[in-house]
């Protein structure tokens, strides 16, 4: 037993900051929208996760270079190099689809707790998770609160096993996820907007530019972010590489079973939509029993731990960036005040999402818009920011990743535009 703790304690410590983001991008809101998907179209979106891969990998890759190579972050860099309208414009839309989000991650996780305990109070509830985030997030070292985070990844694991409690046609899955079903209705393709919008996500962009950085803070290679840039070593580009991609495939390995578990199990027994990711794990209990049930729950319970303080974080990080203070999860709380400031109002704001009236899925719907407009022009700054050789210089992009770049911007930047059609 021993040994295997050790094995997974020096596995969890070879990744970093790109395996925490795939696992991130799996939260509650992710997480409902994949059982959504099963339950409405079956396995015919399965393909989705193997499209959206390269993607995922090519602009992740890039935001963890930007924060390896300059020592900056995101919202730093966008501040530097270009003008101040592109720069509030983004940090704003930014903050917005991040607060509705946690709203919604936190919803998602009191709710379940209910399914649990249904004894249990809302408001304490959502007090507690975010009382618990804070600590966290404020008072733990971030070379521990790192790998809390690493820790809290695994409970995505918790959908794997249900997938395999549940009964499955193996070889119709095969076929499905090979072979892509693809149909032109408005509610198959606002479907492909909304796994686009919850994968290939803004926070996770901030997110992982700061953090590279972060990493290069706690090994001592320099003092804070904003300062000298690190020395970067083939090594270190490897390693930022595999991590990448590790926490890509990761993802959407998760996004898989999610979407094939919802097709055995909601659609099996009719039920085409789900407002909350509660309802999901509800739905697991009469045909995998309370096992699977229990699992599945749980897990929404972990990945909100884990992708909330990343939500809360990256608006720290752009928004104490875009105005000049000291920016960190390695700062005290005395020095950070202004960051972690950001943080505290992120969560608090969500927990008055919930107040709103608003349906969950709804909220998880305006995110994904925001999210979705967002998308696109960010990455198109980061394909800018990394084919520069004054701020990049020998680390810029390559034909391959300009060509995937390029291609999920105008693939985006369509899809933003058909939910804006759609919608009216």
């Amino acid at each position: 037993m021993a040994h295997k703790e050790s094995l997974t304690k020096k596995l969890l410590g070879k990744l970093g900051p790109g395996f925490i983001s795939g696992a991130a991008d799996d939260d509650p809101s992710g997480i409902a929208t994949y059982a959504q998907t099963g339950a409405q179209f079956g396995l015919t979106q399965l393909w989705t996760p193997i499209f959206s891969l390269p993607f995922m990998v090519t602009v992740q890759e890039m935001c963890g270079r930007i924060g390896l190579v300059t020592g900056d972050g995101l919202s730093g860099i966008i501040k530097k190099h270009f003008s101040k309208t592109i720069l509030y414009g983004a940090v704003s839309l930014l903050f917005v689809a991040n607060v509705i989000n946690i709203g919604a991650d936190l919803g998602a996780m009191a709710a379940v707790s209910q399914l649990i305990v249904p004894t249990l109070p809302l408001l304490p509830l959502l007090i507690g998770f975010v009382g618990l985030i804070l600590i966290l997030e404020i008072f733990v070292s971030y070379a521990r609160y790192s790998q809390f985070l690493k820790y809290f990844a695994l409970s995505l694991l918790a959908y794997v096993a249900s997938a395999l409690l549940v009964p499955q046609n193996w070889k119709t899955v095969l076929y499905y996820t090979i072979i892509p079903h693809i149909s032109f209705t408005k509610e198959y393709l606002l479907n492909i907007v909304a796994i686009l919008g919850t994968t290939i996500s803004p926070y996770l962009f901030f997110w992982q530019t700061a953090e590279e950085a972060e990493e290069e803070v706690a090994e001592g290679a320099i003092t804070g972010l904003g300062g000298k840039a690190p020395r970067i070593t083939k090594k270190k580009m490897r390693l930022l590489r595999t991590d990448t991609i590790t926490g890509m495939l990761f993802s959407n390995l998760i996004m898989f079973f999610i979407i094939a578990t919802g097709a055995a199990t909601l659609r099996t027994q009719g039920i085409m939509n789900i407002d909350t990711a509660a309802q999901a794990a509800e739905a697991l209990r009469p045909i995998a029993g309370n096992f699977a049930f229990l699992l599945f729950a749980l897990g929404i319970i972990g990945t909100g731990l884990l992708a909330i303080p990343i939500l809360a974080g990256s608006a720290a990080y752009a928004i104490s960036e875009a105005f000049g203070w000291k920016t960190g999860l390695s700062l005290s709380p005395k020095v950070g005040s202004k960051f972690y400031g950001v943080i505290a109002l992120s969560l608090f704001a969500g927990i008055g999402v919930n107040f709103l009236g608003i349906p969950p899925f709804k909220l998880l719907y305006y995110a994904a818009a925001i999210n979705g407009i967002t998308a696109p022009p960010l990455i198109l700054l980061i394909l800018l920011i990394c084919n520069n050789k004054k701020i990049m210089g020998s680390h810029t992009n390559s034909p391959l990743q300009n060509l995937f770049g390029t291609s999920i911007v105008i693939i985006m930047s369509l899809a933003a535009i058909a939910l804006f059609v759609t919608s009216f």
